[in-house]
């Protein structure tokens, strides 16, 4: 057992751990591990494989912990979900040629307004209210939409679900959580299948990681669960604003714009 931990930085396994933890409460898992895995000195393009790999478990596991307490209903979402799947992968295909500079620069703006949205909104609990547009036209088109921006890019993905399902689909915060791994699950699948035909995923690094948010996820959720809102919707800033600095201090033409303006 011992040789199959071998040269695995344990910083990979705890960062897969907390990763999980957050993303099944309130996404943003990948502002961890990416990181993560680029300090350990994987490239780039290996880090976002790999942790496509290992966040499937993550959001599977959440989406297994929500859908056993009868908080999402995975027959009536599989259309969503294979809507989702489809745009992540179709996102992940044309990643390598689509400029991403406007993306990173605008990012960070998109997730503090989401912050701001979900801190000030009154009454946002776990209860439902009217929904905007119907599931099926809902399914059409948000769902793909997100699941091609996690393929194309990624950070986020949960932040964009939650909101959606929030604002337009009518759903209570505990509810739109649940929603969201499952769909994120999809994403995440179909990104990842797209990345292992490239073959920049590395399996071993990914696979004990996976574990690891696994345990995580299953955690993460329990407590969503209990806590609902209370828990759900400081952890969803935090993480929004916490990705928003990140991407801004990160090459981010945005994040340079302002540093070159306030002369820091």
């Amino acid at each position: 057992m011992s040789a199959i931990f071998e040269n695995i930085p344990p910083l990979l396994i705890f960062a897969a751990f907390v990763a999980g933890f957050i993303d099944s409460i309130a996404g943003g898992g990948g502002l961890v591990t990416v990181p993560a895995l680029l300090l350990a000195g994987f490239s780039p393009v290996e880090s976002l494989g790999t942790n496509k790999l290992q966040s499937l478990f993550g959001s599977a596991s959440a989406t297994m912990a929500y859908a056993q307490k009868g908080h999402v209903h995975l027959k009536a979402q599989l259309p969503s979900a294979l809507m989702s799947a489809l745009g992540g992968a179709g996102g992940a295909l044309l990643a390598g040629f689509l400029p991403g500079d406007v993306l990173r620069a605008f990012l960070p703006i998109l997730l503090i307004a989401i912050a701001v949205y979900f801190a000030l909104k009154p009454n946002m609990d776990d209860m439902d209210r009217a929904r905007r547009i119907t599931p099926f036209l809902f399914g059409l088109t948000i769902v793909p939409l997100i699941g091609f921006y996690d393929g194309l890019f990624g950070p986020g993905t949960g932040s964009f679900f939650m909101l959606s399902f929030v604002s337009i689909a009518g759903y209570g915060l505990l509810k739109a959580t649940a929603h969201t791994k499952l769909l994120n699950f999809a994403s995440n699948l179909g990104g990842f299948a797209t990345f292992a035909l490239l073959g920049v995923i590395n399996w071993k690094i990914g696979l004990l990681m996976g574990l690891a948010q696994f345990a995580g996820a299953r955690v993460g959720a329990g407590l969503a669960m209990k806590s609902g809102a209370k828990i759900i919707k400081p952890l969803l800033i935090v993480v929004c604003l916490a990705l928003a600095t990140k991407l801004l201090y990160s090459d981010n033409p945005l994040g340079a714009w302002l540093a070159g303006l306030f002369g820091a």
